[in-house]
């Protein structure tokens, strides 16, 4: 009788596979990369609509644009400052409602305020971002 040596191709394969369903289901979850992602899509999304507003003032003497809840008027001002449609929240509601002066009677709250005094854009949502430490209405 030969003495068997080594592994079956049909273990390695087993193996592989379980190795392969762990990696995906842990890397995520170690790396935190989807958090990572949410959060620099919100950075991202604030600026341009932050950059749409002063666009807006830069072409109408100073004014800043119309806002009344739910922000119909906001996000209509400025469609033709961003490309497509008004952006929605990644976060909270995830909806593209804008509120006036944090006045929302909402709850939860809207995806974006927009202070019609000092046109200060932020996320509606006070929940904590990726880093543990940070506001998603202190982006």
């Amino acid at each position: 009788m030969t003495r068997r040596n080594g592994f079956t191709l049909v273990e390695l394969v087993v193996v592989i596979l379980i190795l392969g369903i762990l990696a995906g289901v842990a890397a995520p979850k170690m790396f935190n990369t989807s958090g990572t992602a949410v959060d620099n899509g919100l950075k991202q999304t604030l600026a341009i609509v932050r950059d749409a507003i002063e666009l807006y003032a830069a072409q109408n003497g100073g004014a800043l644009p119309p806002c009344t809840s739910p922000g119909l008027d906001f996000r209509n001002a400025l469609q033709p400052y961003i490309r497509g449609a008004f952006p929605k929240c990644p976060v909270g509601t995830k909806d593209n409602g804008v509120t006036a002066d944090g006045t929302a009677s909402a709850s939860p709250p809207t995806g974006w305020n927009f202070n019609t005094s000092t046109g200060a854009f932020t996320c509606a949502y006070n929940g904590l971002s990726n880093d543990k430490a940070t506001l998603y209405s202190d982006f």
